[in-house]
């Protein structure tokens, strides 16, 4: 299990991954507004939990389960910004900040049931399919519109 602080790093990754095809220490300090020994310590602590690959002055390439865990993440802030965009008719830019500190706080299971409640609510899709974040199967099943992210 990682920290918090981890997943943020491993998030960050994953998007940068996305955007620009590679990860480079710099664009992760640049994008996490924080210094590269910060960042290098946080690619260890990853590197160690079997969540990328990296040597030193190399590439740094996300594994299978830290691509995984990345996605989970992203779901559950998807889920959280939904809510308080959506739902609760949040404006744009504090929808985002909320999510962020929001779903560093909450668990699991109150992600799960954040997300059927979401789902229903704004008729998006039916997830009485034992939806379960941790699980991909099941967030294959959920359609639902297009989410801005960061």
């Amino acid at each position: 299990m990682i920290s918090k602080a981890s997943e943020e790093y491993l998030k960050t990754m994953y998007i940068l991954k996305k955007q620009n095809g590679y990860i480079r220490v710099t664009d992760i300090a640049n994008k996490m507004n924080c210094s590269k020994p910060s960042v290098n310590k946080a690619i260890y602590n990853l590197k160690d939990e079997g969540m990328l690959n990296y040597e030193s002055y190399g590439t740094i390439e996300l594994t299978q389960e830290g691509e995984n865990l990345a996605k989970k993440i992203l779901e559950a802030y998807d889920i959280v910004y939904l809510f308080l965009k959506d739902v609760l008719n949040l404006e744009e830019n504090e929808a985002e900040n909320e999510a962020e500190r929001i779903k560093l706080a909450i668990n699991d299971n109150t992600i799960n049931k954040l997300a059927k409640y979401v789902h229903k609510v704004l008729d998006l899709s039916n997830l009485d399919c034992n939806y379960d974040i941790n699980k991909e199967r099941c967030r294959d099943c959920v359609k639902r519109t297009s989410i801005k992210r960061k």
